[in-house]
């Protein structure tokens, strides 16, 4: 048996004479490649002891584990809780502490595997997702979100039931997609909604249904073209943005290469957290991109600025891992790269220590657009540094050559000559 963090006697008696005995020791041992510090896997210990506990007054053998013992443990019991030995209370503490519980019975073929859903709602989701990896290239993540929708859209109408979409009739969509605003009235929500429903329909067009009528029963969320101004930062404001990385932070060298590779190379946050040390040749001084939006691979200049910005977090801040990714966390579980979440946090932390209202990382973008137009450079040079397939997504960026449009711009009524 590995030795256990110092936790109460009692609940180390719960550890090992409880009926999760068997998995403490691979349990310890993920603590330890996480890279846990002390008193968090005391933590994690505790609750998983005090599990164990519950288990033991119910009677819960180890077999019959799955997620909804733990939703319950943590709904009924833990409100009333009056166990000894200063058993971990939190739900949140203790939900992360025994997810992992299970992963490990699972592995190791104590329990069932986690459960498939099946059911002809599940089936016809799963041919709707193999049409859109197969025929229409979507990422995994635009995937997931389309099937949420379509799921919410199919159990509204045939929860239960086979699906049959000629059964559905114009009047279901219109009063689905009232139902999903009245919920989250967006206008991104609503323009989600509306290209699912008709992706999903065209799909179903190919497979052979009519859903000509259905298709007419979708409006079109209103969007004027070119409306809106890119918001991007002014000179002084990325003089500030760049100086707020002191080094009173946590981690100021990881937050400074991030956002100079967002203001130096136009990069969108999830290319920023998907970088692996593979990808940058510092000899002929590049960056390859290998996992972009457009799932295509492109070669970037690597200024010497952002250069210097990543080789002093990787030489003097990057924590010693195995994993290849340039970003890895800096708390457990430790090996493992940061997402796409911690890159716009980093950015949006950033704005709020300086005072800058629009605090999302794509303003950084913007800003790069902002200053090639305002340097001379042409639309078709915003377009390749942002890597816009189409001149179209670039032409908002017109807007703001505030020379070029100084030079057309008709005198104000009432001015001077």
């Amino acid at each position: 048996m590995p030795k256990i963090p110092s936790i109460n006697p009692l609940l180390q008696a719960w550890l090992l004479e409880g009926p999760l005995s068997a998995q403490v020791p691979a349990y310890i041992a993920r603590l330890r490649r996480g890279r846990y510090a002390t008193h968090t896997s005391g933590r994690c210990l505790n609750g998983l002891a005090h599990f164990a506990h519950w288990m033991s007054m119910c009677f819960l053998p180890t077999r019959m584990l799955d997620e909804g013992c733990i939703d319950q443990f943590l709904r009924y019991h833990l409100p009333r809780c009056d166990c000894l030995g200063g058993a971990l209370r939190t739900p949140n503490e203790a939900r992360a502490a025994l997810m992992p519980v299970l992963e490990i019975l699972r592995a190791e073929g104590v329990i069932a595997p986690a459960p498939v859903p099946t059911g002809p709602i599940a089936d016809e989701l799963n041919h709707f997702d193999a049409h859109m990896c197969n025929a229409r290239g979507l990422a995994a993540k635009t995937r997931q979100g389309r099937l949420r929708i379509v799921e919410r859209l199919l159990l509204s109408r045939f929860a239960g039931q086979p699906v049959v979409v000629s059964l559905l009739a114009a009047e279901d969509i219109r009063h689905f997609v009232a139902d999903q605003l009245q919920a989250l009235g967006t206008s991104s929500n609503a323009f989600a909604i509306a290209s699912t429903l008709r992706a999903y329909l065209r799909y179903r067009a190919t497979c052979g249904d009519a859903v000509g009528p259905l298709l007419a029963a979708i409006s079109s969320p209103a969007h004027w073209s070119m409306a809106t101004l890119p918001r991007g930062l002014k000179p002084e404001e990325v003089d500030r943005l760049l100086n707020s990385f002191t080094d009173v932070l946590p981690s100021p060298k990881r937050g400074y290469a991030v956002v100079r590779l967002a203001l130096d190379l136009g990069l969108r946050g999830i290319e920023i957290s998907r970088l692996q040390l593979a990808d940058i040749n510092w000899r002929l001084g590049t960056i390859t991109l290998k996992r972009t939006k457009s799932r295509r691979q492109d070669l970037l200049p690597l200024p010497v600025a952002t250069g210097r910005a990543l080789e002093a977090y990787l030489r003097h801040e990057r924590p010693k891992t195995s994993d290849p990714a340039v970003f890895v966390r800096r708390l457990a579980p430790h090996d493992e790269p940061i997402g796409v979440d911690a890159i716009r946090r980093i950015v949006r932390d950033a704005f709020r220590r300086v005072g800058i209202p629009h605090g999302r990382s794509h303003a950084l973008r913007h800003t790069v657009a902002s200053r090639i137009v305002n340097q001379g450079g042409s639309i078709k040079e915003v377009a390749d540094v942002l890597r816009h397939r189409s001149l179209n997504t670039s032409m908002i960026y017109a807007k703001v050559d505030h020379g070029a449009l100084s030079g057309v711009a008709l005198p104000w009524p009432g001015s001077q000559p």
